[in-house]
């Protein structure tokens, strides 16, 4: 996707599309989604990272880099095959407006287990084949991943560092016998793969044919319990016992007098650049395979970053971190070509952020949510924006349009009102007006915007685990036929879609064979 056209886009998580089972996933629900935003004059589907939900079910705490998440692998396609008999819903079905992962979670799981038993009963020799050739192409990354998983499920869930010394280290004669022992789970999860990548990639193919490019997100930093961090612990500040020295986190700010403390394990970024940054470089070439463009989070912290004593309960204590700047981007941009990147350069921003995003070539980020709380000058205005910018109403971390308003600041809320021209009852078709008329190339809303919702809609709340968070769903009878519409006329007047026809889907393109 070139980032220099002007064009607009939808922010909404696979997980958080309309289906029968429990969570959104690659079924029906994306491809009527994807007609939606044609006729809507979207050029631009954001999701958050689609790999494996980690703790408080958060995508930004996953077990791997590189794998996809189970929970998004539609069934339809499975029943299709033959390899899953039509899915039988627990007793009183799944909530269509929450994603109950205590519930949704072993019900989807055994759904793949049953259907990965029909694959090995009924499978043909094509799909067999199939699923040999995914797995010798995807070994990089996928062996280590697919074992890691065999041996957290042995475990109970355990933590790598907590089992068998020569399993967590990896010794040679230990990972020859967990991969004989463990070779039917193993097959599983590369399976699992299998099916995602696929179901993917057909949903990728269809969006592109309707004009709609996928941005995709990709976190800094991974998790301790990683199949990243297991198959590489020198690549990471770790003590002999596997342990984090030292972990990662933002210091404090108006946002939180405590800062915010993470807890991911921080890179060896000196034994990364000995590599090429190799790491890096695989990992990125993994996420353009699944989105046309994507979002690095924590941008700055390329630049420089907030290192936390372990022991530190909070981000109080730390200090900052020169990181490898642009050398890593020239790294992997000599082995992958230009790179289509969203810099999230947000929060605590220094001159060396700016100069590495713009050395990079990269287009920043802002939130119009950010910008009613100083003067007329103030960088989050529209009328302060350069085009190399993505702006948004809010992100996922943010509230509602709607819900800002309700709970702003009385002069936050009248500078507000007087900017965009407006009140509660149309602050988010005012946001949305303003980003699509400012001079950044993209401008990207959630979903909640474009339907109005309020604070209870909203994906995450930042500095919180449970309750809602990661959760959110829509339901077709939420949206209606006139969300669209506005949103295809408002883009046409500002440039960044077709003038005619507005808010009516063109026909569909014919549907995936899988």
């Amino acid at each position: 996707m070139d980032l220099n056209q002007r064009a607009s886009g939808v922010l909404l998580h696979v997980t958080s599309l309309p289906g029968p089972h429990g969570i959104g996933d690659f079924g029906p629900g994306a491809y009527h989604f994807a007609d939606w935003l044609a006729g809507a004059g979207q050029r631009l589907w954001q999701w958050l990272p689609t790999t494996p939900i980690g703790p408080g079910d958060s995508p930004y705490q996953s077990v791997s880099a590189f794998a996809g998440s189970p929970l998004m692998v539609a069934l339809e396609p499975l029943v299709e095959k033959g390899w899953l008999p039509e899915p039988t819903l627990p007793e009183g079905g799944f909530d269509p407006q929450r994603v109950d992962f205590g519930r949704v979670v072993p019900w989807r799981m055994a759904q793949l287990r049953a259907a990965y038993a029909g694959f090995g009963a009924g499978a043909s020799d094509a799909d067999r084949a199939a699923l040999a050739n995914y797995a010798a192409e995807q070994a990089g990354w996928l062996d280590d991943y697919a074992l890691f998983m065999a041996l957290e499920t042995a475990h109970g869930g355990q933590p790598w560092w907590q089992w068998a010394p020569p399993l967590a280290s990896r010794k040679a004669a230990a990972m020859k016998q967990a991969r004989a022992e463990h070779a039917a789970e193993i097959g599983f999860w590369q399976w699992v793969q299998w099916c995602f990548d696929t179901q993917a990639a057909l949903l990728k193919a269809y969006c592109n044919t309707r004009g709609i490019h996928l941005m995709g997100d990709l976190p800094i930093f991974i998790a301790h319990h990683s199949a990243d961090c297991w198959s590489r612990p020198d690549l990471y500040l770790l003590d002999k016992d596997f342990q984090p020295k030292v972990v990662a986190g933002v210091p404090p700010d108006d946002l939180g007098p405590l800062g915010q403390r993470w807890g991911n394990p921080l890179y060896r970024w000196d034994r990364m650049k000995k590599e090429g940054y190799a790491w890096w470089t695989a990992r990125v070439k993994r996420m353009l395979h699944q989105a046309d463009v994507f979002r690095i989070d924590h941008f700055r912290g390329f630049a420089g970053y907030w290192e936390i004593p372990a022991d530190s309960p909070t981000a109080q204590q730390g200090r900052w971190l020169k990181g490898p700047g642009q050398a890593l981007f020239d790294a992997i941009a000599a082995e992958l070509g230009t790179l289509p990147i969203v810099a999230e350069d947000l929060g605590y921003i220094t001159p060396d952020v700016h100069a590495l995003r713009q050395g990079c070539g990269y287009p920043g980020m802002k939130i119009l949510q950010f910008a009613f709380g100083g003067g007329g000058d103030h960088e989050f205005l529209p009328h302060m924006y350069e085009r190399a910018t993505v702006v948004y109403t809010g992100t996922h971390d943010n509230d509602t349009a709607l819900g800002w308003w309700r709970s702003a600041k009385d002069q936050e809320r009248r500078f507000a009102g007087t900017y965009l021209a407006c009140g509660e009852h149309d602050v988010h078709w005012a946001m949305i007006r303003a980003a699509l008329n400012s001079v950044a190339n993209l401008a990207v809303f959630p979903l909640q915007d474009v339907l109005g919702l309020g604070s209870d809609q909203r994906m995450n709340t930042p500095g919180t685990l449970g309750g809602p968070n990661w959760t959110w769903r829509f339901g077709w009878d939420q949206v209606g036929p006139e969300p669209g519409r506005v949103l295809g006329l408002l883009t046409a007047a500002s440039g960044r879609g077709p003038f005619a026809p507005i808010g009516v889907a063109p026909p569909p393109a014919e549907p995936p064979t899988y």
